[in-house]
C-alpha cells in the first residue's frame, strides 16, 4: 500500500500515467481484475477489513485484485479519480461534486461508509481550555486547522462560519492539519482552533485541557461524511468486477458491525490507535452512524448538495446522476 499526500498527488498522477502507458500492452483480463482504490482514515471499516482480513472475502484476490493507495483526504482522491489514476475511492459529497463541476468527473456512488446520527459523534473544532475564543465569531483573525482544504468537512464548516459573521476566505487563516496531528498542533500553539475526529478526539479528551467550540451537526444534521465512488467509465466497462467489489464492501460492513472485538483489532492495525482508546467510542452510541448494508442515503446527499447550492458553494446538482441502476450497496 502507498500513501499519497495532497501536495504530491499531481506528480503521482503523472507518474501513474507514465506507468499506464508502459503497461498499455498488458492483457485486458489483468486490467479488468485490478481495481485501483484510494482510501484514508478514519471510518472506513469495511475497507480496513478487506485490507487486513482478505481471506474473509472469497472474491478478493480471485475475481479481482485491489491496488490500495492511502491519501490524506477526499479532495486529492477526487483529483486522482478525475485524472483516471484511481478507479474507486472514498469521497465526501462536496469533494465528489467539486470533481463533477471542476474536473468533468463522472462517477457512481456505490456504497456509504459513515454518517452523523443524532446523539452520535459529530466532527468538531476544539480550542484549548484557557483560550479566549468562546464563540465562532471569536475566530476572526485566528489560525484555524482543517484536515484538507476543499475536503468533505469544509462545506458545513464554511456554512457555520458565515452564519456567525465570519468570512472563511478573508477573516481567518485556514491551514491544513491532518486529523492524526490535530491535537499536537493545538497543544503546541501552531493553530488557535482545529478539527477533531475519532479516534484522535477521544485521545485528546482523555488527556484533558481542550474544549469543543462547535460541531458540524450545528450546521447540517445527519451529514453523510464519506462514500465509496467509482468512475463511471470504469464501472460501465467492468460491471461484474465492480459488482464483486461492492459485494465485498457490503460484506465488510456487515462483518465490522457483527464482530466488534475483531473490528477493534483491524482498526488498531490500520490506524495504530490503541485498542483502549478505540474501545471508548468505536461502534458505540457516541460514534458515527453506519448503514448495516453500506447503502448510500441519496436523499440526505441531495439535501447536502442543495445546501451547498443555496450558499453559493456549488451550482445545483441532482444526486440521481450518481446512482447506478443496479450496482449500489447493499449487494449480496
Amino acid at each position: 500500500m502507498r500513501t499519497v499526500s495532497r501536495w504530491s498527488v499531481s506528480k503521482w498522477i503523472l507518474a501513474l500515467g507514465a506507468a499506464a502507458a508502459v503497461t498499455a500492452g498488458a492483457s485486458p483480463s489483468w486490467a479488468q481484475q485490478t481495481i485501483r482504490v484510494g482510501w484514508t482514515i478514519p471510518a472506513e471499516e469495511s475497507k480496513y477489513w478487506m485490507m487486513r482480513r482478505p481471506a474473509e472475502f472469497p472474491n478478493l484476490g480471485k475475481t479481482y485484485n485491489v491496488e490500495w493507495t492511502q491519501f490524506q483526504g477526499t479532495a486529492p482522491m477526487t483529483q486522482a479519480l478525475a485524472a483516471g489514476a484511481l478507479d474507486c475511492a472514498t469521497q465526501a459529497p462536496l469533494s465528489l461534486a467539486n470533481g463533477v463541476v471542476g474536473g468533468n468527473l463522472k462517477a457512481y456512488i456505490v456504497a456509504q461508509h459513515v454518517f452523523e446520527k443524532p446523539g452520535g459523534f459529530s466532527v468538531y473544532w476544539a480550542v484549548m481550555d484557557d483560550s479566549p475564543i468562546k464563540t465562532i465569531a471569536d475566530l476572526k483573525g485566528k489560525t484555524v486547522g482543517i484536515s484538507v482544504i476543499g475536503g468533505g468537512t469544509q462545506g458545513p464548516f464554511n456554512l457555520l462560519l458565515k452564519q456567525n459573521g465570519v468570512d472563511p476566505a478573508k477573516d481567518i487563516k485556514l491551514v491544513e492539519v491532518g486529523f492524526a496531528v490535530s491535537e499536537d498542533a493545538l497543544r503546541q500553539g501552531r493553530v488557535d482552533a482545529v478539527n477533531m475526529n475519532q479516534p484522535f478526539a477521544a485521545r485528546a479528551e482523555a488527556k484533558g485541557g481542550t474544549r469543543k467550540l462547535f460541531s458540524l451537526s450545528q450546521a447540517m444534521p445527519n451529514i453523510v461524511h464519506i462514500l465509496e465512488a467509482c468512475r463511471a467509465d470504469f464501472v460501465d466497462k467492468n460491471p461484474e468486477v465492480v459488482k464483486a467489489y461492492v459485494r465485498d464492501i457490503t460484506s465488510g460492513m456487515k462483518k465490522a458491525l457483527a464482530n466488534r472485538e475483531e473490528t477493534l483489532k483491524v482498526v488498531n492495525e490500520v490506524l495504530k490507535a490503541p485498542i483502549p482508546v478505540l474501545e471508548t467510542y468505536l461502534l458505540k452510541d457516541n460514534d458515527f452512524g453506519r448503514d448495516p448494508g453500506a447503502a448510500p442515503n441519496f436523499p440526505a446527499i441531495q439535501k447536502m448538495l442543495d445546501i451547498y447550492a443555496e450558499t453559493g458553494m456549488l451550482p445545483k446538482l441532482d444526486a440521481a446522476q450518481f446512482k447506478h441502476p443496479t450496482i449500489v450497496a447493499p449487494l449480496e
